[in-house]
């Protein structure tokens, strides 16, 4: 049975957390849907997957309250259910900055349709292309020539953007993640710390796949399921994830010999080495 994914996130402010938390794992459960919904007094981020049926009436469900009214939802099908679980789970933050000045909801940094971004980097514009997402998932793709900042989680970003050469204070930035709601609070932060030309590029990489294919990507996008990474068309790629240290494992990087399916991979044999 083909699958239908969903990703979705607004940043808006909750209250009766514990009753909203019972009545969308009663609604999603009952609907056979699986995945993760994160709840905050700052909103909601969601990754679903189940039937298409089940999953748009859940969506026609949530979307029916005024709070999450006009929520931009992104779809995707997948073969196989790639979550194992319907989890929905109450956080401090849908997405950990560990800034609470930083309000997306009142305060939002300005966006960048996904089209435009591609008309921009096909005239060579002058502009920092800001990559917030963590180290491995830009290791595995990113758009060409652009910059990230070694992270290990998102919550580093604040020490991290220090480091980001001043001249770009005055010149256009343009920060990219996922699905965008890391930017959401990343483009937020760059302009309180006086860049003065932030933009968030809308709806993401994922978004931009869909409206504008791969031009100017190199890679994979990795995704937080099972199917671990996708190509420009939005479908899995075959790069998985070793069972012995979670480390991304291209294709091409399960052709080496120490690539051992559910025992080993070549980051495992250079971190033994390295020890």
């Amino acid at each position: 049975m083909q699958i239908l994914n969903a990703a979705a996130y607004k940043f808006v402010t909750l209250a009766d957390l514990p009753g909203l938390r019972a009545r969308l794992h009663q609604r999603a459960l009952g609907l056979g849907l699986k995945g993760t919904i994160l709840l905050a007094p700052e909103g909601i981020n969601l990754s679903l997957a189940g039937a298409a049926d089940k999953l748009e009436a859940f969506l026609a469900f949530l979307l029916a309250d005024r709070r999450f009214a006009g929520m931009p939802v992104k779809r995707s099908d997948s073969e196989e259910q790639p979550f194992n679980r319907m989890l929905v789970k109450i956080k401090h933050e849908i997405i950990a900055l560990r800034r609470p000045d930083i309000d997306p909801a009142r305060n939002p940094a300005p966006r960048l349709d996904p089209r435009e971004l591609k008309r921009w980097l096909d005239e060579g514009r002058e502009l920092l292309l800001l990559d917030t997402r963590n180290r491995f998932e830009v290791e595995l793709g990113t758009f060409d020539g652009a910059v990230g900042l070694d992270l290990d989680s998102f919550s580093e970003l604040p020490r991290a953007a220090e480091r980001i050469d001043r001249r770009w204070k005055e010149r256009p930035v343009v920060t990219f993640c996922t699905g965008g709601i890391r930017c959401e609070k990343a483009a937020p932060l760059l302009i309180d710390l006086g860049f003065r030309q932030v933009v968030q590029l809308d709806g993401g990489i994922l978004k931009y796949f869909e409206d504008c294919g791969g031009a100017h990507f190199s890679g994979e996008c990795f995704v937080f399921d099972k199917r671990v990474a996708l190509d420009d068309g939005l479908k899995q790629t075959g790069t998985t994830q070793c069972y012995a240290c979670q480390a991304v494992v291209t294709v091409a990087a399960q052709r080496s010999p120490d690539y051992v399916l559910g025992i080993s991979c070549p980051h495992c044999k250079r971190n033994a080495l390295a020890a």
